[in-house]
C-alpha cells in the first residue's frame, strides 16, 4: 500500500448524499478479486449511458476533475453493502482522499486499508472547500499535520492515530502482520518444541 502523507489537487464535487456501495461500483463489475481496473466503471449508472457512452454533465467526466484525487461527497458515503471493491475503484480512479460530514462504518475502515484517507467535516466546512472545486482552485492536504490548506484558510481534522500511522507508513493489514513475523516465529518454534503434533502436516 503507498504511504500518504500530503495532497495536492483540484477536487470534484459531488453533492449527493446517501451514495451507497452500489452506486459507486455496481454488482456487476464485482467478480474480479484484483484491485486494478476497476476505476473505468467508477460511478458507472451516473458516468454512462444505456449505450455506454460517457455522460458530458457528470463531474467526473469533466476536465479538470477527471484528474481529481479528492473527491467531496455528500453525507452518509459509502452506505450500503461492504463490498471492498468500492475503494478499490476509488483507488483505481486515481482518488485517494474522500471528505464528507460523515460515512458508513464499513466504507470508512475500508478506506484506510486501502490507502484512502476518509476525512470528516462539518457541513459549513465542505461548502466552503466546494467553492473552490467550482473555480477549479487546488486544496492540499497533510496528514502529519491534519490539515487542509485552501487559500489562505485552514481547515484541521482529527483521524485516529492508529489508522493515521498506517497510511503514514502505508501499512495494510498484511503489513501489519508481517512486521510481527518475528513473533510469530517464536510462536511456532516454541509451539514445535512443546506440541510437536500441532505442527504436523
Amino acid at each position: 500500500m503507498r504511504k500518504f502523507n500530503t495532497l495536492k489537487s483540484i477536487p470534484a464535487y459531488l453533492p449527493i448524499v446517501n451514495i451507497d456501495t452500489d452506486m459507486i461500483i455496481p454488482k456487476q463489475f464485482l467478480k474480479t478479486i484484483k484491485r486494478t481496473g476497476l476505476g473505468k466503471n467508477l460511478f458507472f449508472e451516473m458516468r454512462y449511458d444505456e449505450n455506454g457512452n460517457i455522460m458530458n454533465d457528470f463531474v467526473l467526466n469533466k476536465d479538470p476533475y477527471n484528474n481529481s484525487k479528492i473527491l467531496i461527497a455528500g453525507n452518509n458515503f459509502g452506505c450500503g453493502s461492504s463490498r471492498e471493491h468500492a475503494p478499490w475503484a476509488l483507488l483505481d480512479f486515481g482518488i485517494t482522499c474522500v471528505i464528507s460530514s460523515s460515512y458508513a462504518d464499513i466504507f470508512y475502515n475500508n478506506c484506510f486499508k486501502n490507502g484512502i484517507l476518509p476525512i470528516i467535516l462539518e457541513d459549513e466546512k465542505i461548502k466552503e472547500l466546494s467553492e473552490y472545486a467550482k473555480r477549479k482552485e487546488e486544496i492540499s492536504i497533510n496528514l502529519s499535520e491534519e490539515k487542509i490548506l485552501y487559500g489562505n484558510n485552514e481547515i484541521n481534522f482529527k483521524i485516529d492515530p492508529f489508522k493515521k500511522k498506517c497510511l503514514l507508513e502505508g501499512l495494510d493489514d498484511i503489513a501489519l502482520s508481517l512486521k510481527k513475523s518475528e513473533k510469530i516465529e517464536k510462536f511456532e518454534n516454541k509451539l514445535k518444541d512443546h506440541k510437536p503434533w500441532i505442527m504436523n502436516d
